[in-house]
């Protein structure tokens, strides 16, 4: 289909005759369309066009082969089935209307904080169905053996004490559920999982059990690197200058689709949000930009002061962490042993609440602007989070397993046999306990502590309850707060292998309680979060709680021995012993000795030179990104340049009107002689009306083609529209 380009003039004489170029525009286009590999669906045309777009690269009379439309038709079909699927997930999405909503009222970076509460969500049932699948379900069908009776053997212990950790001195129930007790003999905690020996398995249990926890954390890591890639801002491509014009927004920020009255609301406030991040991170743009040198080395001299002083205040918290957990350990048999229990997650919650606090005086004591205090408070919390629980299990290594002490039993059998025959169960214990008091404390906080003071800023009026106001719900703490949480149930997926399906529990409820948090009790944050960038900081802080766990998972797994009386590695001097024994049964000798191969170090030479060639290319790869998108940011100032000429020459060529012309109404056939299409003998996006096919263009008057370079069909404006 093509459309005529009618057009009123006189030629110019001893110029060129324009029809000819317009005959070349319209041939480079045929050519550039029937020669392009894009799909129809995806080209800015109405659907008329599209059509003969069609018929165009495939003329009647041309069959095509019977492969080719037999592959065509199965793109087709799968391509319709992909975006089937995506809006069956879509409408099928857990919390889609509440995120939605929230997103609405209160933008982009407070919504990707329950984003982020739903993705946890998907990880911990990821991992709790890897694990039920490879460990759970095969050893409820393999019919474990019956425990026997515990091992007979003496322990050199000071005064000749025994661990009574298996015998509970506190006979309350509820005690024992939040202690973790009431669970020892259960699939909850590792001293539960028993196995026969490998040589009469068909299948290993104990490698299942053992490479389980590896696989889920590998699983999280990869996609929390994805979302981590995915969530990357803006700033770090197109550079720290690059600012986005408002003026795309203002034009482009309304849904037209939208009807009810609720969600044109919703849309407004979402519209708003968006201009309010943009402002604030132009106006600190600005800020950055006009400090002079000498102002820039005093803030320097003071960050480092500020920083000085947090290092020192958070040494002194990690410390309090390290002898709050080594003092609940060392005196277990006293009378107080029922608070000495949750000592250790009490510290670690006074400090993680005291710490960030005192952050936030010293560094408001020197005057930084908003955004620089927001970041530097935030770092410190990261590491006083990530740095606490690092203390915690660093405290129980040295109770537990002696790491740095020496005691008879450590000697003997590697770790504190006197005090903890199982030592997997008592780390299993903590680990719970710490989860379960995380969990209580949200609670608490939520009900007892901000429902209170949003009814008691409602009921009084005054100065001091206007000050008060309502709790602003800050969602980088929050994050830290769920990021805790994550991490005690990564590190605990060795010691207690359902610790995933009660974090699970916690994430659902813990949506419902902030939801009605940030809805009824809270006011949002003064500080604006653009969607991209708080999604990178959480993946960010996500990573490194996943290496946090990973370590000292690492460490135990390769070098501890195993209890002598509980678990699945009762004889092994390590767990991972078990997977050197199976390749000597199960493998061939080719097997055994590739496999010997890739551990020994003569393949970390050619491993090492291989990964330093990938190093090579992706660092080659990422820079030649970087000048691709500067070259297309240069490309793109040209092209804009390049049509506002195209206007100019256009408008110049155009007939300027007399002086009757504005006094009287416009006449059909003026309207017509008009050029409505800048694309010659082709038409533009979305051009209504009927259209006659043609072999060529068809000008009336091609004088107006004066002067228009020839990458004019690039240029297209709508149909019907008035220079």
């Amino acid at each position: 289909m093509l459309r005529q380009w009618s057009v009123q003039g006189e030629q110019a004489p001893g110029e060129p005759e324009p029809e000819h170029a317009g005959e070349e525009l319209w041939e480079q286009e045929m050519k550039r369309l029937h020669s392009s590999q894009e799909p129809v669906r995806v080209l800015p045309y109405a659907m008329v066009d599209k059509r003969f777009i069609r018929q165009l690269r495939e003329p009647e009379g041309v069959k095509t082969s019977c492969w080719q439309q037999w592959r065509r038709r199965q793109e087709t079909a799968g391509r319709r089935l992909g975006e089937a699927a995506q809006r069956l997930a879509r409408g099928c999405g857990l919390w889609e209307g509440a995120l939605y909503e929230i997103g609405g009222l209160f933008g982009t970076g407070i919504q990707s904080y329950f984003t982020f509460l739903r993705f946890l969500l998907l990880l911990n049932l990821l991992t709790l169905l890897l694990t039920t699948s490879l460990v759970l379900l095969p050893l409820v069908w393999l019919h474990p053996p019956d425990p026997g009776p515990a091992l007979n053997f003496t322990l050199q212990c000071p005064g000749d004490l025994q661990s009574q950790t298996g015998v509970p001195k506190f006979h309350n129930q509820l005690w024992n559920i939040l202690t973790g007790r009431a669970f020892n003999n259960t699939y909850l905690f590792y001293g539960a999982y028993r196995a026969r020996p490998e040589s009469s398995l068909a299948y290993s249990v104990r490698l299942a059990y053992l490479l389980s926890p590896l696989a889920c954390l590998l699983l999280c890591f990869c996609g929390v690197l994805q979302r981590m890639v995915k969530g990357l801002p803006q700033k770090l491509f197109l550079g720290q200058d690059y600012r986005s014009p408002l003026s795309a927004k203002v034009f482009s920020s309304w849904d037209f689709c939208i009807q009810g009255q609720d969600a044109a609301t919703i849309k407004k406030h979402e519209i708003s949000n968006e201009f309010k991040v943009e402002l604030e991170e132009g106006r600190h743009f600005l800020l950055v930009r006009q400090q002079t040198r000498a102002q820039r080395a005093y803030r320097l001299l003071t960050y480092v002061r500020v920083n000085v002083l947090i290092g020192l205040l958070v040494a002194g918290a990690i410390s309090a962490i390290f002898w709050a957990t080594k003092y609940s350990q060392d005196n277990k048999e006293e009378s107080l042993f029922l608070l000495l229990q949750y000592l250790p997650p009490g510290v670690i919650a006074l400090v993680n609440f005291l710490g960030p606090l005192l952050f936030v005086f010293l560094v408001q004591l020197e005057n930084y602007p908003p955004n620089m205090e927001v970041n530097l408070t935030l770092i410190w919390c990261v590491v006083l989070k990530l740095a606490s629980l690092g203390m915690f299990s660093f405290s129980l290594g040295q109770t537990v397993l002696c790491v740095g002490r020496n005691r008879t039993s450590c000697e003997s059998y590697g770790y504190n046999a006197c005090d903890y025959q199982c030592w997997e169960n008592s780390v299993g214990e903590e680990l719970y306990k710490l989860s379960i008091f995380n969990f209580l404390l949200t609670v608490a906080v939520t009900f007892l502590v901000s429902l209170p003071r949003r009814l008691l800023v409602e009921r009084f009026s005054g100065r001091f309850w206007a000050w008060l106001d309502r709790e602003e719900f800050l969602v980088p703490k929050n994050v830290l707060d769920i990021v805790e949480g994550q991490t005690v149930t990564w590190m605990g997926l060795f010691y207690c292998p359902l610790l995933p399906l009660l974090n699970s529990v916690f994430i659902f409820l813990t949506f419902y309680m902030k939801k009605y948090t940030l809805l009824r009790n809270s006011r949002a944050s003064l500080r604006r979060f653009r969607a991209s960038s708080s999604t990178f900081f959480f993946q960010l802080v996500l990573i490194l709680g996943l290496l946090l766990a990973t370590v000292p998972l690492g460490y135990v797994v390769s070098s501890i021995r195993s209890s002598w009386d509980c678990g699945l590695f009762t004889n092994y001097s390590a767990p991972w012993q078990v997977v050197p024994e199976l390749v000597a049964l199960r493998l061939l000798p080719p097997g055994q000795r590739i496999l010997h191969y890739l551990g020994s170090q003569a393949f970390s030479f050619p491993l090492l030179v291989l990964l330093s060639l990938v190093l090579t290319v992706c660092v080659s790869q990422s820079q030649a990104n970087a000048r691709a998108i500067r070259g297309l940011r240069k490309q793109l100032v040209w092209q804009v340049q390049e049509k506002w000429h195209l206007v100019d020459d256009l408008s110049r060529l155009l007939p300027e009107p007399g002086p009757g012309d504005s006094l009287r109404p416009e006449s059909p056939l003026s309207r017509s002689s008009r050029p409505r299409s800048f694309c010659p003998g082709f038409p533009c996006p979305g051009s209504p009306g009927s259209r006659s096919p043609r072999p060529g263009p068809s000008l009336k008057d091609p004088t107006e083609l004066r002067g228009v370079p020839v990458a004019a069909h690039r240029f297209r404006f709508p149909s019907g529209s008035k220079l």
